[in-house]
Parts: C-alpha cells; structure tokens; sequence
C-alpha cells in the first residue's frame, strides 16, 4: 500500500469530507537531529498543510494546499504543532490543534478560516480549560459539537489525574501501575459552545468498558487501554470511538449510544505498523468506510518521519468493524 502523500512526510491524519472531497489534516514530520524519547521531542513539528483528493478507489492526484498555519502565527505557542482536527459548521471551518505554552504545557488552540482549505486564523489565546494533545471534533446530527483529546507520556495527559486543573509534571499515576486493579485513564472530552471556540462546560472523563466484566478498562490492560489518538464516528444510531493503545501499538474501537460514553470495548482496527506511533482517522466517502492512518515505510524507518495511507474496512452484520470483506 503506496503512501498517499509523498513529497513531505505526513503524519496523524484527520480525514473528513467536505464538498464532495475528502480533506487530510495531518502533522508534518520533519527531518530533526533531536534522539527519539518518550516525551516525543523528536517529533518536532512547525506547521500544518491541508490537503484534498476526490477518489480513494483507487486514489486519485492528491493536491497540496500549501502551509495554512504555523508556529509564529500563534501568540501563545512555543513549539511542536501535533496532530490536529478539523470540523466545519455553519459554513466555517474550524481547525484544532495541540502545542506547546510558553510554559512547556501543552494546551490546544482553534483557528478559523472560511474555506474547508483554510488558511485559518488562529484565537489568540489557547481554548480555556484545555490540556493535552490529539485533539478530535465530532458533531453530531443536532449540531451539537464535542471535542475529544488526550495523550499520555509526551501528551501530558497523565499529569492531570488530580482534576482538570491541576497540572503536575511529577505525576505519574496509574497508567503506570501493573498487576494492581486500578482503572486505566481515560481520554477526555468537552461539549463545544456554539462558536466553536470554547468548551460549553467542564470537560470530563469518558470510560471505556471491558465487555467480558462491564467494568472500565484497567491500567495494566496495554492491549485495550487508551492511550491516545482519540477519535469518534457514528454510524446509525451507534457512535465508535476509536484510540491507540500506544506502546502496544494497535488501533482499537469501542462502541456507545451516547458520545459522552460509556462506550464498550469492541476490538482492533489495525495491528502495528512500522514505526512507534500509531493515529489515524475513519471518513465514509462515496459509500465506503474508509481507515486513514501512517506509518515509517517511506522513510525506511525512521520513526518521526511519517506517511499518511488509507485503506477501506468494513463492517459485519453487528456493525462490528472489519479489516476484510468476507467471502
């Protein structure tokens, strides 16, 4: 399977369509002397390109939009644009994005542009309340708009297991712990105000359950437990929330009635690819189900230089997600 996006590396691609398209918003890898760590220093990102294709069966030309933000339009930012969203109402497009304060926290930021291809203005203050990386925006049938994020290790997500607002560095908690029945940490999500540009209330914790106990997932469960790339999809009447296990490497979905959760472990939508990391995206376009993700094939490797790729899966007669089409 060819990368789709070849002439820049590309990573942790948001699809979604918009005016008969499908638009990727992925990081951009570049190439770095900084050695691979578990704070992701390597992955030291400066800007976001957007991009578009109109067929993925088989893919068709992919155009390169150009650079719609970077790192010295954003007052509050010191370093490392990670993977973003984005999401449209109203006629505007919205684009989410996680960075470094001048403080070293991560927190994530909107920007706004009137064309699904930006460029985008960013606020020029990061959302209040927020913290961690990955963010992802679903709205829903009703317009109502929520925001998913977290990530722990380099994410920072671990370091907030005292309350929304209490950062601390030191924190390590029960992500952590092994052999010892505490839960694992969920990622989190807020419902959006109207504007787009702000959480409506608090933001909370979203639990992911074990279907064999009904019980959340516990901390020393790194096949199932969340560990970041949040994402969330419906189809019907069923919302999927999808994440990575981190340094098991997989991608895993679980299903709910509600976006706000609980959402009920369900299986994997992808084994490990080559590379540490592993975010990705699912967009239904021209009525097929489509997984866009990334790994290292490109670059031989090398784990911070990444390439976006898509392949189509499936569902069974449930609605449980399928990697391959049965017979």
């Amino acid at each position: 399977m060819a990368p789709l996006i070849t002439h820049i590396y590309t990573a942790d691609p948001s699809a979604h369509v918009f005016n008969g398209r499908v638009y990727i918003y992925p990081s951009h890898d570049r190439e770095t002397d900084i050695k691979f760590n578990d704070n992701g220093d390597q992955y030291d990102m400066a800007d976001y390109h957007v991009f578009s294709i109109d067929n993925l069966s088989p893919p068709g030309a992919v155009t390169d939009h150009g650079v719609v933000l970077k790192t010295e339009d954003v007052p509050w930012v010191s370093k490392q644009l990670w993977a973003p969203d984005a999401a449209e109402k109203d006629g505007k497009y919205y684009l989410y994005f996680p960075a470094r304060d001048k403080q070293g926290v991560f927190r994530i930021g909107v920007a706004v542009g009137d064309k699904p291809e930006g460029p985008f203005a960013p606020d020029p203050e990061p959302i209040r309340g927020s913290y961690s990386i990955d963010p992802a925006c679903f709205v829903d049938d009703d317009g109502q708009a929520y925001l998913y994020f977290g990530g722990l290790w380099g994410g920072q997500l671990q370091c907030y297991q005292q309350g929304n607002d209490a950062f601390d560095p030191a924190w390590q908690g029960p992500q952590e712990v092994t052999g010892d029945a505490v839960m694992a940490q969920g990622p989190r999500v807020g419902r959006l105000t109207d504007d787009m540009r702000q959480f409506a209330d608090p933001v909370q914790e979203l639990t992911i359950l074990a279907p064999e106990t009904g019980k959340p997932i516990l901390a020393d469960d790194h096949d199932r437990r969340f560990f970041e790339a949040a994402w969330l999809h419906k189809r019907g009447d069923v919302y999927y929330f999808s994440y990575s296990t981190g340094d098991t490497h997989f991608l895993c979905y679980a299903t709910g009635s509600s976006p706000l959760g609980p959402f009920t472990y369900g299986g994997r939508i992808l084994e490990p690819v080559l590379g540490w990391t592993t975010h990705h995206s699912i967009v239904e376009f021209k009525g097929k189900t489509y997984l866009f993700f990334h790994d290292c094939e490109l670059s031989k490797g090398v784990d911070h230089l990444r390439s976006v790729k898509a392949k189509e899966i499936f569902y069974d007669d449930e609605g449980k997600i399928i990697t391959t089409m049965a017979d």
